[in-house]
């Protein structure tokens, strides 16, 4: 991996040493600069759970992902700074009840105390959470709070509400691969039903689902509908993509 490359694509200085502050910093610039996005699953493009091609899609092709693909690269990142970092699966809330194992990855950073470090879940965090804490944890996205959960399990609460559930059983990149197939091909995935990708601004958050822009700011949203050329001006105006021509969500039915 080319660090200094990767530094340069989210902004960041490379830390003198692996400490909370170093990884809040590097968690918060990912997160703002890095968008979360799922264009290769209706481009359609391969999606390849491998560090280098993680590495080159985000820094080299300056593009975005889900989470097997920037808490994967991210982690990748941690390591060649010296940071001690492992994946975990974790299980996403529904509705009414968690999904199945590994329908998202979710990072462990251990320094003087264990850190949750999730750059991939859209709307979370901006900076990594007390894995310990029992407290509840403010946020620039609200209020965070991780409980013990059955089996040794962490739930993941924001706002009061369920995000996922962590399991703390050490995984490998390649353990993801399957499902990682599955949310990009099943007709069940939320993935494949639409386009999608966001980003957190200073105020709040600026979104284009299909052909609609949705800008948040202060409390207040805007919305409006793009066509064309707007839509290609869009994706490389808020996120720094670039496309020949405006992406079209696939039929997987």
């Amino acid at each position: 991996m080319d660090v200094d490359a990767y530094l340069a694509r989210i902004g960041a200085s490379r830390p003198a040493a692996p400490t909370a502050e170093a990884l809040a910093e590097l968690h918060e610039r990912h997160i703002s600069t890095v968008p979360f996005e799922n264009l290769s699953v209706h481009l359609p493009e391969p999606i390849v759970l491998d560090e280098d091609a993680l590495a080159d899609k985000i820094v080299g092709r300056r593009r975005g992902g889900f989470c097997y693909e920037l808490n994967g690269a991210f982690a990748a990142l941690l390591r060649e700074l010296g940071f001690e970092v492992t994946l975990l699966s974790a299980r996403v809330f529904g509705g009414d009840r968690f999904g199945a194992p590994f329908n998202h990855l979710a990072l462990r950073v251990d320094l003087e105390e264990p850190w949750l470090a999730d750059v991939g879940f859209g709307r979370f965090a901006r900076r990594p959470l007390r894995l310990t804490g029992c407290d509840p944890q403010a946020d620039a996205e609200g209020e965070f709070l991780l409980l013990d959960a059955p089996g040794g399990d962490i739930d993941a609460r924001h706002g009061g509400k369920p995000a996922y559930r962590l399991e703390q059983r050490p995984r490998e990149l390649a353990d993801f691969v399957p499902t990682c197939w599955w949310q990009a091909t099943s007709p069940d995935s939320h993935f494949t039903k639409n386009l999608l990708c966001t980003l957190p601004t200073p105020g709040g958050r600026v979104t284009l689902a299909d052909d609609q822009l949705i800008e948040t700011a202060e409390g207040k949203r805007v919305e409006r509908v793009l066509a064309g050329a707007e839509l290609v001006d869009a994706y490389r105006a808020y996120f720094g993509i670039e496309l020949a021509e405006p992406p079209t969500a696939r039929s997987f039915t």
